[in-house]
């Protein structure tokens, strides 16, 4: 018979302000909240991008605080779904996290989150997802950065250097309108199955036109509108082999820029056609890649690595872990492991203290002991190493985790490795 747990009960709202209560936002009070959203981020948005955020809103969880009849907080939560290591899980992603500056260190934005880790362990969510505009405040929240990105640019003022051959099948510049049905199904081979990634976002349509092919960029307007750039594939079941997705820019005194927002490839010889293609736009001389796995291998197959370089390293996703033994049990395992974690969580209690980690390919279990813990770690840094981006015996080298029984990080390493990082590039 299948064992029941109860489900996991964050702690009650801080009572710092009594007078602050936490509810639900109507339809009728997005405006209200944007404005507060605006004034926090220091933005004046035109109509059209204020439409834009209204209309993404609709469509997610929305949190208030409010000191009386006062708006003083605001957070929202997409209904996003992720990939994990063997599968997907259903991943709230907190955006527009504001609080008023008149209310700051009363217990406004600790009570914002509780609210919605409460929803999401009512609506069966395991994990949530944020963004952090800055990552000091999330780790006491138990978030840990669970993707990493590198920022890639490519010298492409002379012909690109490769240590491998291009794929040579033809490419195919596509139309806008074509990308959910072409890009769509390729993408999400991306996300899941024997080759896919973790960290990956479900992108839906309606995610691919507004996000992807929005005709203006929100952080530059003086970049051109989206271009999308494949590689055909007329025997394959799918029609193409790879993608790119990028922008350009110029300049009246400098070769211009290319900005790539995507790239995938069946392969990497076409991946390899695709950088190729970027670094060979005319009247351009830099190609700049945000974001990029940190696995990526151009890195490798670049013959010339003062041409290809890498300008910087960043925690992209973080990644909480609502309920521990959910999240475990719900992904794949590569090796056996058998260990008690110590697990500390100040925030979400039912997830701390000793759990035996019973796990292989064929499944696993996670349940409270009275045994004697092999490894004591934070939350946040379970999360940092869920998706398989972390190595458990860095955190034991930082200090950040320590281990009672020699051995047992290396063996959660090897069992919760992946075959490639866990990557994402879609931000909100």
């Amino acid at each position: 018979m299948e064992q029941v747990h109860p489900p996991v009960t964050p702690p009650a709202t801080p009572p710092a302000t009594p007078s602050i209560q936490f509810r639900d936002i109507p339809e009728a009070g997005i405006d209200r909240a944007l404005s507060l959203a605006y004034l926090v981020f220091h933005e004046s948005p035109e109509d059209e991008k204020r439409k834009h955020h209204r209309d993404l809103l609709l469509d997610c969880v929305r949190i208030g605080a409010y000191d009386g009849e006062e708006l003083v907080g605001f957070l929202a939560a997409f209904p996003f779904t992720v990939s994990v290591p063997g599968g997907e899980l259903p991943c709230p992603g907190l955006t527009f996290v504001s609080v008023a500056p008149t209310h700051r260190r009363r217990g406004v934005l600790s009570g914002m989150i509780a609210e919605m880790f409460a929803k999401a362990s009512a609506d069966g969510a395991p994990i949530a997802s944020l963004w952090a505009s800055e990552a000091v405040i999330y780790g006491r929240f138990g978030f840990g950065p669970g993707t990493h990105g590198s920022t890639v640019e490519i010298d492409s003022r002379r012909p690109l250097a490769l240590r491998i051959t291009p794929d040579d099948r033809p490419l195919r510049l596509l139309d806008p309108s074509e990308v959910p049905d072409v890009l769509g199904p390729y993408y999400d081979r991306t996300r899941t199955g024997p080759t896919g990634r973790a960290g990956r976002l479900a992108r839906t349509e309606a995610w691919w036109r507004e996000e992807w092919m929005a005709e203006k960029d929100e952080e530059d307007d003086e970049l051109s509108p989206p271009r999308v750039v494949t590689v055909v594939n007329p025997a394959g079941p799918s029609p193409i082999a790879g993608y790119a997705i990028y922008r350009t820019k110029t300049h009246d005194d400098a070769p211009g820029l290319v900005r790539l927002d995507d790239l995938e490839a069946d392969t990497p010889a076409v991946a390899a056609a695709l950088w190729r293609y970027l670094a060979a736009i005319d009247l351009t001389g830099t190609v700049r890649a945000w974001g990029r796995p940190q696995d990526d291998p151009l890195l490798l197959f670049a013959a010339d690595r003062d041409q290809v370089r890498v300008t910087s390293d960043f925690p992209a996703l973080w990644i909480r872990l609502i309920d521990v033994r959910a999240a475990l049990s719900a992904r794949s395992w590569a090796a056996p492991v058998d260990a008690v974690l110590d697990v500390r969580d100040d925030r979400l209690p039912a997830n701390a203290g000793r759990h035996r980690l019973t796990a292989s390919p064929d499944g696993c279990a996670y349940e409270r002991t009275d045994d004697p813990a092999d490894l004591t770690l934070d939350v946040r840094d379970l999360a940092a190493a869920y998706l398989g981006g972390t190595e458990i015996t860095a955190l034991v080298r930082a200090g950040l985790a320590e281990e009672h029984t020699p051995g047992t990080a290396t063996a959660l390493d090897a069992a919760l490795r992946t075959a490639l990082l866990p990557h994402t590039v879609d931000e909100f």
